[in-house]
C-alpha cells in the first residue's frame, strides 16, 4: 500500500487553528466563571435553562433539548438531575406518547434565567463581540456557519437559530 504524505497546515492555517483552540478553551472558561459567580451554575447548565426558557410552554423533550443544548443524552441527563435537585426543572413523561421524557422549566428556574441572563449577555459581549467590528462579526458568522454545515450537513445536531 503506497504511503501518502500528509498535507500539513500552512503558517496561516496553523495560526488560525491554534487561535481557535485557545478561544474554544478560554471563552467557555470565562463564561463559566461569570455564571459560577452570579448563580453557582456551569455554562452547560445555564444553556439548558436558557433553551427551556425559549421553548413553548417552557418544556421540551429530552432528546430535542440535548440537541438544542449541544449535549449528549448522558450529559444532559446529569445536568438535568443537578437542576432538579435545585428545584429549577422537573422531568415528566411525555403526554404525547408516554414513552419519552419532557423537561419542564419551573418558575424558580425561570427566575434564575431572568436574573442571570443580563450578566451572561454582558460576559458574552465583553469576551467575544466587543473584540470584533461589525464586519468581522459578520465574516466570522459566515465562516463558522460554513464549518458547521460541513460538520452537521443534515442539521440534526445543531442548535436552532
Amino acid at each position: 500500500m503506497p504511503t501518502v504524505a500528509p498535507t500539513w497546515l500552512d503558517d496561516q492555517q496553523q495560526h488560525t487553528w491554534r487561535t481557535w483552540l485557545a478561544v474554544a478553551e478560554l471563552l467557555p472558561r470565562a463564561l463559566d466563571a461569570q455564571l459560577q459567580r452570579d448563580a453557582g451554575l456551569t455554562h452547560p447548565a445555564y444553556v439548558v435553562l436558557a433553551m427551556l426558557s425559549e421553548a413553548p410552554e417552557r418544556r421540551q423533550r429530552m432528546s430535542e433539548l440535548a440537541r438544542a443544548a449541544n449535549q449528549s443524552q448522558s450529559r444532559l441527563s446529569h445536568t438535568v438531575a443537578r437542576l432538579e435537585e435545585r428545584g429549577w426543572v422537573r422531568r415528566e413523561k411525555s403526554a404525547d406518547d408516554g414513552r419519552g421524557n419532557v423537561c419542564v422549566l419551573l418558575d424558580e428556574g425561570w427566575d434564575v434565567v431572568r436574573r442571570v441572563a443580563p450578566g451572561h449577555v454582558a460576559a458574552v459581549r465583553e469576551g467575544f463581540f466587543d473584540a470584533l467590528t461589525a464586519d468581522q462579526a459578520a465574516a466570522l458568522d459566515e465562516a463558522l456557519t460554513a464549518v458547521l454545515d460541513r460538520l452537521d450537513p443534515d442539521q440534526s445536531l445543531r442548535r436552532g437559530r
